[in-house]
């Protein structure tokens, strides 16, 4: 997990098929097919790490490349999406305030779990989300030990080398893990830091096993971090527990997992009745 020890150191579409009298193209169950379609491209982006020339986003997307040429020329007018000098097409600054928003909105849901957390276990406690191919942390509540886990809420790390990335990786099929850290790399923060492929698909495998990711030392040296995938929902979540490595004890870690589990479950359910009362 990066993170350091404080005390210690450190879019329109365009195809008739389905068109409704009003003049939208819909498709079953009353949705909007443009609509659809602009977010499909949208996530095929985001899937590919936030960048992609116009043939292999529109092959990813399953569409025809005029009919993705012109949702991004509407998703650029907007300023969802941008096009590079190289002329592939890239996510849009737009989309930050969204993301910010909508991160800001789901920790503030989270706490309440996380604080559960930090007085039970007494370490720091943080909600993670995937975000493109980095994970980035939406809520932390923090150990009131000075010397304690900390990371910035809005920090982009790595998936492989950290507790709460590989909880996130494990809710991705292995096709999709090795495209992604193909495209990121795996550089080795520490000594410890799994660094092949084949290594990491095989900690997945565990994880996915076991229910709950650990990082010993991976990402930082002497931060010990255990975390859990938060099930059923849109976008891969997970929520950890951080903490220097002498405190965090086999005995805390097993304490820690059947908590973790039980919080990720009752976010999980948090989040999904309020998505049906929406």
């Amino acid at each position: 997990m990066e993170q350091h020890v404080e005390g210690l150191s450190p879019v329109a579409d365009i195809s008739d098929a389905g068109r409704a009298p009003s003049g939208r193209s819909t498709t079953g169950g009353g949705s909007v097919q443009s609509v659809e379609r602009t977010l499909k491209v949208l996530e095929c982006l985001s899937d590919a790490g936030g960048e992609l020339p116009l043939s292999e986003l529109a092959a990813a997307a399953g569409l025809p490349v005029p009919s993705v040429y012109r949702l991004l020329r509407t998703l650029l007018n907007h300023g969802y999406v941008r096009q590079l000098p190289s002329k592939r097409y890239a996510l849009g600054p737009r989309l930050i305030n969204l993301g910010i928003s909508a991160g800001t909105m789901l920790g503030q849901w989270a706490r309440p779990w996380l604080g559960d957390l930090v007085d039970t276990l007494g370490e720091t406690a943080n909600l993670c989300m995937l975000d493109g191919d980095r994970a980035t942390y939406v809520a932390q509540v923090p150990s009131r030990h000075t010397m304690r886990a900390f990371t910035e809420v809005g920090r982009r790390v790595y998936l492989h080398s950290t507790g709460v990335g590989k909880a996130l990786l494990a809710q991705l099929p292995d096709e999709q893990v090795l495209s992604l850290v193909n495209r990121t790399g795996m550089p080795a923060a520490t000594p410890t830091t799994i660094v092949t492929v084949a290594a990491l698909l095989a900690e997945l495998s565990t994880i996915r096993a076991k229910g709950y990711a650990i990082d010993d030392g991976e990402q930082e040296i002497g931060v010990h971090c255990v975390a859990v995938p938060v099930l059923n929902t849109a976008n891969p979540i997970a929520i950890s527990v951080s903490g220097p490595t002498p405190r965090m004890t086999v005995e805390l870690v097993a304490r820690a997992v059947p908590l973790l589990q039980r919080a990720a479950a009752g976010l999980s359910e948090d989040l999904d009745a309020r998505e049906s009362s929406a």
